[in-house]
């Protein structure tokens, strides 16, 4: 049994690794982007898609009992998305953790100079994301440098893509 949580800044792959472990191991797979905006648009949440902070305060605890749901329940999940905080140990007893795979994905600014209009490119690969013109070298870079040093301070060791990305997502997949 395994839950595998993948994290990480906006256009790293999170979305795309989850697709390509959900075709392998067969593993039933959730969006917490879509459950963002299934609360959203049923009205059950006054938040809206931009309030990041503010989603990953009303989100993490709903995500947090699903995944030990399914643990108690002796169940494999992937769960995708941004919002889980890089703190998100402390919310599991020694019992939970040994079924928990964390994976937080961010690139480099090197990685990001070197290939940004391939990173925009992929953008829709395995979902619709519309309007992408908040997407900027800048905006890539510093979200990507804050999950790095999210994940720093947390003790995390996040996936550094930096070199060849399909090579890194394969030995994920692994």
């Amino acid at each position: 049994m395994a839950i595998i949580i993948i994290t990480g800044a906006s256009h790293t792959g999170k979305t795309v690794l989850a697709q390509r472990m959900l075709e392998k191991y067969k593993y039933p797979y959730l969006s917490i982007d879509h459950l963002k905006m299934g609360l959203i648009r049923s009205g059950n949440s006054a938040l809206t898609p931009e309030d990041d902070d503010e989603l990953t305060a009303y989100l993490w605890p709903i995500v947090r009992e699903m995944i030990k749901t399914a643990v108690e329940n002796v169940q494999n999940l992937i769960v995708e998305g941004c919002y889980i905080p890089f703190n998100w140990r402390q919310d599991f007893s020694e019992e939970y953790l040994p079924y928990i795979r964390y994976i937080c994905l961010a690139m480099t600014d090197s990685y990001i100079d070197a290939h940004f209009e391939a990173i925009k490119g992929y953008a829709s690969e395995v979902e619709c994301r519309g309007e992408d013109s908040a997407c900027t070298i800048d905006r890539v870079r510093a979200e990507n440098r804050a999950y790095r040093e999210g994940c720093a301070r947390a003790g995390e060791q996040p996936v550094l893509i930096d070199s060849d990305y399909e090579q890194i997502i394969h030995s994920l997949l692994d």
